[in-house]
């Protein structure tokens, strides 16, 4: 019996929960009211986005409750709203969510405060018939199980008035992934202007120099040549180091552009290669890559620098001695993951060069992700899709 009313009381928390969210329902519509008209009057346009903001999370609370109470989640289809204001009010009044959610707003105020009076209702009559009839026939009678069919009630009308239809559901996913694909686009145009000035910046200070200075050098020795050959040809030799120092200079910056050892070697020998330059003692492990078709060289690229960043980044910060990489190949994707077993803590926003690898990553539709907690190890993992 004392479990019998435990679960009744259950049920009747959560009729007054809703009965709550239907109070704020009452407070909520007038005020939604106030601001489509003084949107149609232009004084309120500014409030409209950021009251249907307001509205999706009032509707999220309900959503959680009735997940919590029937064990399955009510799904969710919205149209993001971002940008300027103008943009913010046609995406907040076109999208179809928005007359959804104030649609159950309404009723949900009417059949919230109706299902927890009836509950409490028939917590007054159940008690009392029980008594009753437990004192005349010697058991209880069964009213309270009502009370748990209520917030049932309660949970079915929620759901099929927050449910999104299939095609709501789709547009919000396709709105969703233009907003994804655009902020990829900027990021991508960010990372390709950040290259762009590093490599100019590579050829001005370093290879640009060197080639003026041996401009000079070679004009000098031109004027030397007949009146002081021994000069003339210290200055040579001067000029033909110069030369040999720009030429490494300008291989460093094509292996910034594309590394020729991806051409020779391939991803695995490359990042083999990485391994053997690095300051720490790196296991390579590969999986379905040594024999196989090789990605994209877009997607070669876009894996070795990530390894190239990350076995960086646990050499200057983790205080590892040891990292792991692995390679892998899926059916539509080609994976990484980079381990150490340093103290952890990475951040992308203290320099770490982590958010110019998700950019990288993400101009091709990858995905990065970081685990790095406090005291390690740091873990990252790269998906990039490819076809094979």
């Amino acid at each position: 019996m004392k479990e019998r009313l435990w679960l009744e009381w259950r049920a009747t928390r959560q009729l007054l929960r809703s009965a709550g969210l239907a109070l704020a329902s009452l407070l909520f519509l007038p005020v939604a009211v106030f601001t489509a008209v003084a949107t149609l009057l232009v004084i309120g346009a500014g409030v409209l986005p950021e009251m249907v903001l307001l509205l999706r999370t009032t509707a999220g609370l309900k959503r959680r409750e009735v997940e919590n109470w029937t064990g399955e989640p009510v799904p969710e289809a919205y149209v993001p709203i971002v940008g300027g204001l103008s943009v913010r009010v046609r995406t907040a009044i076109a999208d179809p969510g928005t007359y959804r959610d104030l649609r159950w707003l309404a009723a949900h105020f009417l059949y919230g405060w109706l299902l927890a009076y009836a509950a409490l209702i028939v917590w007054i009559l159940g008690l009392m018939v029980d008594g009753i009839w437990c004192g005349v026939l010697g058991h209880r009678a069964v009213l309270l199980p009502v009370i748990g069919r209520l917030a049932a009630l309660d949970a079915d009308w929620s759901r099929s008035l927050l449910e999104p239809s299939p095609d709501a559901r789709r547009s919000a996913e396709l709105a969703e992934r233009v907003e994804e694909l655009t902020a990829t686009r900027a990021g991508a145009v960010a990372a390709h202007g950040a290259e762009l000035r590093r490599i100019e910046r590579d050829l001005h200070d370093g290879t640009q120099a060197r080639l003026v200075a041996l401009s000079m050098r070679v004009g000098l020795a031109r004027r030397a040549y007949d009146n002081n050959p021994d000069a003339a040809r210290k200055l040579l030799d001067d000029a033909q180091d110069q030369v040999q120092e720009a030429l490494t200079e300008l291989r460093h910056v094509v292996r910034g552009i594309h590394p020729p050892i991806l051409t020779d070697r391939g991803l695995t020998g490359a990042v083999r290669a990485l391994a053997a330059g690095s300051a720490l003692e790196v296991e390579v492990a590969e999986e379905g890559l040594e024999n196989g078709s090789r990605p994209p060289a877009a997607v070669e690229a876009a894996a070795y620098f990530a390894v190239a960043e990350a076995l960086t980044n646990a050499a200057k910060h983790s205080g590892s001695q040891r990292a792991r990489v692995e390679l892998s190949r899926a059916p539509r994707a080609l994976k990484i993951l980079v381990r150490d077993e340093g103290h952890g803590g990475a951040d992308e926003a203290g320099g770490s060069g982590l958010l110019g690898m998700r950019r990288r990553i993400a101009a091709l539709d990858g995905i990065v992700q970081v685990s790095s907690p406090v005291g390690g190890p740091t873990v990252i993992e790269v998906e990039l899709p490819c076809v094979w």
